[in-house]
């Protein structure tokens, strides 16, 4: 019989999202994913395969539509095009505003897998060099957890999603259970060499991705097609969609509830608890109500929040949890754009086999110590780069006609390499998001609009991205190089963290070090709107591992009659 009560509640289906219904489950607990789009069948839905040329327009894309149905989303160049648009939401469906001057790039999929379908598979270690920061330098609010805590759910996140990757021994990027990494090209390796050569205080190695290289838990590893934001029919990369879900529902507690736009939550004050799930049927556009013991919010981080600040009380006047006034503070993201190309000499003995689908990475050297310490910025950055040969899509920057022009470009062009640096964002609470009730969204919700600009210590690093990145690329020998340091927009990098951060006091967060609501105890917020601090590295991994420790505590309170 369909329920409208179960014992977890899960919003979202992405990373977060199917690892909270994995654990929950998997510990005993009837549990609903409430997701807002649509589901996904990858044998169906996934486009890895399909030939250009059976697109319209070969993948140029009819862009008159494309500008008018989701003029933000195609700015994630690399991923929203004719191929894969469909895993990104529609802008006119889904508005949003940001301040004038301020713009905030706010990418999103609404669908079942939600972003792991599309995301870019980095996964990084924090190390105590992040989590202290804040502390030792007097910037917003100490993280209330350490490596410590984390380290063992980083073991157990990465012994199931498997992660490719070399151990360096670096304490700023602690090693994890890796499998096999995967090969660098000829030229890669040139410039690893050169920094070992040349730089005593940087090295490079290949980068550790969520994309197997041996068989794993039952899925297949990588064959090199590439495109992994079109989908993966052989689960070789983590998405929710590819493990987590199917473990979840293999339990046969687990309900997926598509088309269920979430409007915001019931609160009982005299509990002090949630009771239940306002959701708006993305179909009919009919409210119900779910629900249940516990709430996990896993929407991604903006949209986590959104649904707390939608949800105010007399209690909560300016959102729910929200007795620290911090709610909707603090918003970050890495800021990129700075970095520098050049042509590598020789090889062209050499091709590379296949379209790895990874790079090369340069964890970060700037202020991990005295002797790196900057005198212009605060923490650091790493470069994520890879080098490849030309091959006769390079004739499209090339002036030529008829047959000399194709001659021209029936032998490879020369070998490249390129780099650009993802750094850190402080957090800062004058970046951040509020509600705006005369905009809504489809289905008749409040939207948010955003307030988000980098600081000068973003830009002082970003010129030093620039730089460095030359001054390497030089050191290993490569001609015609060119620099960039243009910044990116804030939330570019869809690593968007913040706005609900953890921390050891309720009047100076919304979390504690379990990812619970300090206001209610029966909510959770795993994903990245828990963020203290940004780091330089990509953080869905730590997402991951938050996630699983927040279920196993969740489960053990309620074990105890806590919760």
């Amino acid at each position: 019989m369909p329920t409208n009560t179960y014992d977890a509640i899960i919003v979202g289906s992405g990373i977060t999202g199917g690892w909270a219904a994995k654990e929950l489950t998997e510990k005993g607990m009837n549990t609903l994913i409430l997701e807002a789009g649509r589901p996904i069948t990858p044998e169906k839905d996934y486009v890895e395969h399909v030939p250009v040329w059976e697109l319209r327009h070969r993948n140029w894309d009819n862009r008159t539509d494309r500008e008018k149905t989701q003029p933000i989303q195609r700015e994630c160049y690399y991923a929203c095009d004719e191929f894969s648009h469909q895993f990104f939401v529609r802008d006119d469906e889904n508005p949003y505003s940001f301040v004038p001057g301020k713009h905030f790039s706010w990418i999103r999929g609404r669908q079942l897998g939600g972003k792991s379908i599309t995301w870019g598979r980095q996964c990084y270690r924090w190390s105590d060099l992040d989590f202290e920061a804040n502390l030792k330098q007097g910037i917003a609010v100490d993280w209330p957890i350490r490596y410590a805590d984390i380290a063992p759910w980083y073991d157990y996140v990465e012994e199931f999603a498997g992660i490719s990757g070399q151990p360096e021994g670096l304490p700023q990027l602690p090693d994890g259970r890796f499998l096999p990494p995967m090969e660098m090209t000829c030229v890669e390796l040139d410039v690893k060499d050169a920094i070992a050569k040349h730089f005593d205080d940087r090295m490079m190695t290949i980068g550790r991705a969520a994309v197997l290289t041996k068989v794993h838990k039952g899925r297949a590893p990588c064959h090199y097609c590439g495109v992994c934001h079109r989908g993966c029919i052989t689960r070789s990369y983590f998405s929710s969609l590819n493990s987590t879900l199917p473990a979840a529902e293999k339990t046969g507690k687990l309900t997926i509830r598509p088309f269920s736009v979430v409007h915001s939550l019931a609160y009982d004050s005299n509990a002090r608890r949630v009771s239940g799930v306002r959701v708006i049927d993305g179909q009919t556009k009919k409210a119900i109500e779910f629900k249940a013991r516990i709430f996990f919010i896993c929407a991604s981080t903006l949209e986590s929040t959104r649904i707390l600040l939608n949800s105010a009380t007399p209690e909560f006047p300016n959102g729910l949890c929200n007795s620290s006034g911090e709610l909707g503070h603090n918003l970050m993201d890495h800021h990129m754009g700075a970095g520098a190309g050049g042509v590598m000499p020789g090889h062209e003995d050499k091709m590379p086999f296949g379209d790895r689908p990874n790079g090369t990475y340069i964890p970060r050297f700037r202020n991990l110590d005295a002797r790196s310490k900057q005198n212009t910025f605060l923490r650091g950055y790493g470069y994520q780069g890879s080098g490849s040969r030309d091959g006769w899509s390079r004739g499209y920057a090339m002036s030529g006609l008829g047959k000399e022009f194709k001659n021209a470009l029936k032998m490879p062009g020369p070998w490249r390499y390129g780099m650009g640096g993802f750094g850190e964002c402080l957090p800062s609470h004058d970046n951040h998001v509020e509600i705006d009730k005369e905009k809504l969204d489809a289905w008749g919700i409040p939207t948010l609009k955003i307030n988000c600009a980098w600081g000068e210590n973003e830009h002082a690093m970003n010129r030093d991205i620039a730089i460095q990145a030359a001054e390497i690329l030089a050191a290993a020998g490569a001609k015609d190089i060119s620099v960039w340091s243009e910044i990116s927009a804030p939330g570019l990098a869809i690593h968007e963290m913040g706005t609900a951060r953890m921390g050891r006091d309720p009047k100076t967060s919304v979390l504690n070090a379990h990812n619970q609501a300090h206001d209610a105890k029966n909510l959770f917020l795993p994903d990245g709107a828990c963020m203290v601090s940004s780091s330089c590295v990509n953080p869905s991994l730590t997402y991951m591992a938050l996630t699983a420790r927040a279920c196993d505590y969740a489960v053990a309170q309620i074990k105890k009659g806590e919760l």
